[in-house]
């Protein structure tokens, strides 16, 4: 790692030497100047600065204007002022133009090695932090969400519509779907970005202990509260606070949060000192809460209270179009991540895992490729390579072909998609994905042929080498 560079610039001599050794002793890249213009033309060899030591009265000028021209050259340069005419008015000015510290005349040496690792210190979870928001920031885009059927597009549009409004959100939709994804991405491009995204799992905490969990607690308020904790609530200041398997949560409980939403105010467990509550709310479930309301088991209040912008995410059966980019996306992660050499899914496996219900939705999807990605190893994912189950599926199926419409309906978009890309799939298969002779097969133009794969995602990855 390459040692961070400390700028010194003090008029006296003495002081520049005794600084440069201290700093350089403690492994640090110490540069120095006497003057204004010394230390600009020491910067105008564009070498990086990470900390600068500036004495506030310079003979050829100000230190505080000098110090605003360093940020203006290195924005993430923080300074420390040293000046022998100390007094709290100076400390403050200089503070509120950008100073990190304030260090009278006469100093001690090891003080302001000390002043240098803390701020040294505070700048590198600075950046830290702000490299991690701006990989999550990515991460979550709307376009780093996998799919383009007509029913996810119409999520991430509402998704989009909703991320800046601050209005509490209800999402729902079965297990494995990826509703924490869509929660995120509600986070991360709103204008609380920049803050906390904090889960808490309903179901996965002891109701006794939840409150504690979410509010805080203060020191003896319960047995075992050895210590003051603070709650997901004030972690969550200024952000978000995501409520997985909401419906989960006992009725004590939904009555505590009902406030909460209401009054924006609450208080730690045991304390009497009520506290700010500038969060956002998401909350997410698997269950019908309506239903649950009707049996009495959530509070109907509370439900109109989350439901204010509820977002629906479709089952993957219901979205099956997305299957190939699905597979193609986890493909290269597993590959990355276990060091495998898997080059894609043969046609007639995709085909078949049209066909499966995916009870676990996208969860179960990616365990799948994880599983077959590891045992597998290297080369093409064949029919022979699934387990029984996905693979019994398409047999039932093959033995009746006529589609049944089930009982709670269906996409009719959404089986027509999956169906015109099973045929594709098909005819490439047939024809050694020779697309002359698929188009022969399925009596299309080449180039409306070409089209529809290219916008089903049923590219080159899923056949290497086999482009003709």
């Amino acid at each position: 790692m390459l040692s961070q560079k400390i700028l010194i610039v003090d008029d006296e001599a003495s002081i520049r030497t005794a600084l440069f050794r201290a700093l350089s002793k403690k492994g640090y890249s110490a540069l120095t100047a006497g003057s204004v213009s010394e230390t600009m033309d020491l910067c105008k060899g564009a070498q990086s600065i990470n900390l600068a030591l500036v004495d506030l009265r310079l003979p050829d000028g100000d230190g505080l204007k000098l110090m605003q021209q360093l940020k203006s050259i290195h924005p993430q340069m923080k300074v420390i002022i040293l000046t022998g005419f100390g007094s709290i008015e100076a400390a403050v000015d200089a503070t509120q133009k950008g100073a990190f510290h304030f260090i009278t005349k006469p100093f001690n040496l090891e003080e302001v090695v000390s002043f240098v690792d803390q701020t040294l210190a505070h700048q590198r979870l600075e950046t830290e932090n702000q490299q991690l928001r701006s990989a999550l920031y990515t991460r979550y885009r709307f376009e780093n969400i996998i799919g383009r059927s007509p029913e996810i597009k119409k999520v991430l549009e509402l998704v989009e519509r909703v991320a800046d409004a601050d209005s509490t959100t209800l999402i729902t939709g079965a297990s494995g779907t990826g509703k924490e994804l869509i929660a995120k991405a509600i986070h991360y491009n709103s204008a609380r970005s920049q803050h906390p995204f904090v889960p808490i799992n309903c179901g996965a905490i002891p109701s006794e202990l939840l409150e504690s969990e979410l509010f805080g607690h203060v020191k003896g308020s319960f047995t075992g509260a050895v210590a003051n904790r603070i709650g997901r609530f004030e972690m969550a200041n200024n952000g978000t606070l995501f409520f997985d398997e909401i419906g989960e949560m006992s009725p004590h409980l939904q009555v505590k949060l009902l406030r909460v939403l209401q009054e924006r105010k609450f208080e730690p467990v045991g304390s009497t000192k009520t506290q700010e509550a500038n969060v956002r709310i998401i909350a997410a479930t698997n269950i019908d809460l309506e239903k649950a309301v009707e049996r009495g088991d959530f509070r109907e209040d509370l439900y109109y209270r989350l439901n204010v912008i509820p977002i629906e995410v479709p089952s993957l059966k219901n979205r099956a179009s997305d299957i190939p980019l699905l597979l193609q996306h986890f493909l290269q992660k597993f590959n990355l991540s276990s060091g495998k050499k898997i080059t894609h899914f043969s046609p007639s496996v995709i085909e078949t895992l049209f066909t499966y219900p995916w009870p676990g939705n996208i969860r179960e999807l990616e365990n799948l490729v994880e599983r077959l990605t590891i045992l597998k190893g290297e080369g093409t994912i064949e029919l022979d390579d699934l387990p029984p189950k996905y693979r019994s599926s398409t047999q039932e199926v093959s033995q009746d072909s006529v589609i049944h419409i089930p009982d709670n309906g269906m996409d009719f978009n959404s089986a027509v998609d999956s169906y015109e890309i099973a045929l594709i799939l098909q005819a490439l298969e047939k024809t050694g994905w020779n697309r002359n002779q698929a188009a022969i097969l399925l009596k299309l133009n080449r180039t409306t042929l070409v089209e529809k794969i290219k916008k089903k995602g049923l590219s080159q990855e899923m056949a290497k080498n086999a482009e003709v």
